[in-house]
């Protein structure tokens, strides 16, 4: 009796190392991150669905594992971008100081209720198809939406900038937390229309670094409520970094208009899916 209790540990042992190390999760983050790479965007906009479509996870524990994914990603970016004296701390602040709040508020929100139930996960998986489809829509017309705003509105003055900035990063709060979309394509092109003449390195660096707090707040709210997979995100950390890597290296070799285009239609087709 006594050593099959210890085969039975151990087996419990090597089942659990295996599921911490599953080739397919890490295969999906390597994709994914590879995607991030090559385009900037897509962490969230693709990991998320992924893990509710292919693979069965309920939504709100995808949402909070991918939250965590995208820190660790972001945290690396960050730190090149940062290296390099492409962020702007000033704008990272504003929105931070809009989206910590926000982040807080959604979560304390979304888990006064139930959020297995079946009318929770209609919920988180609608907003998701709405939140893919307006990234879609961002990478499909970044440059005439910054067209229309610039002749309409022109130039803002700082300080209207500024409490635009705080609203925005309360806005990112709020759909980042539900959906974990929202950080990326639609972060980068309001800003760019907030802010025209920041070169738009500092503008990518900017949304990086401010997608670390957000994430990483939101992600720990998820945590505290129980709603991460440990092991999953283990996986999907073992394939998106160096999936980042090479994606980042590929970039310099292929056509971004190509990829983003790609990208959009992949997130209408993941966004409709998700709705029927």
């Amino acid at each position: 009796m006594r050593t099959e209790h210890f085969e039975s540990a151990d087996g419990r042992l090597s089942m659990n190392f295996i599921h911490a190390i599953n080739p397919l999760y890490s295969l999906s983050g390597f994709v994914v991150g590879a995607l991030v790479g090559m385009t900037g965007v897509g962490g969230g906009s693709l990991m998320t669905p992924l893990l509710i479509l292919v693979f069965g996870i309920h939504p709100i524990t995808a949402v909070g594992t991918d939250l965590f994914y995208a820190a660790a990603t972001k945290t690396g970016g960050t730190l090149f971008h940062g290296l390099a004296r492409t962020v702007e701390w000033r704008l990272v602040a504003l929105l931070a100081s809009g989206s910590v709040p926000a982040t807080a508020l959604t979560l304390f929100v979304l888990y006064h209720f139930n959020m297995h139930s079946i009318a929770a996960e209609h919920l988180i998986t609608t907003m998701l198809a709405l939140a893919l489809f307006l990234a879609a829509i961002t990478l499909f017309f970044q440059k005439p939406i910054l067209r229309f705003g610039a002749d309409r509105m022109g130039e803002l003055s700082p300080r209207y900038a500024s409490v635009l900035t705080v609203v925005v990063g309360a806005i990112l709060g709020v759909l980042v937390s539900v959906t974990s979309v929202g950080a990326g394509a639609l972060g980068v092109t309001i800003l760019l229309f907030l802010y025209p003449r920041l070169p738009i390195v500092r503008i990518v660096g900017s949304d990086i670094a401010h997608a670390v707090p957000l994430t990483l707040c939101a992600g720990i709210g998820h945590w505290l409520y129980g709603s991460i997979d440990v092991p999953l995100l283990g996986s999907l950390l073992v394939g998106s970094l160096p999936g980042i890597f090479i994606g980042s290296y590929v970039s310099r070799h292929a056509p971004e208009k190509v990829l983003r285009l790609v990208l959009a239609g992949t997130l209408i087709l993941v966004g409709s899916k998700l709705l029927f």
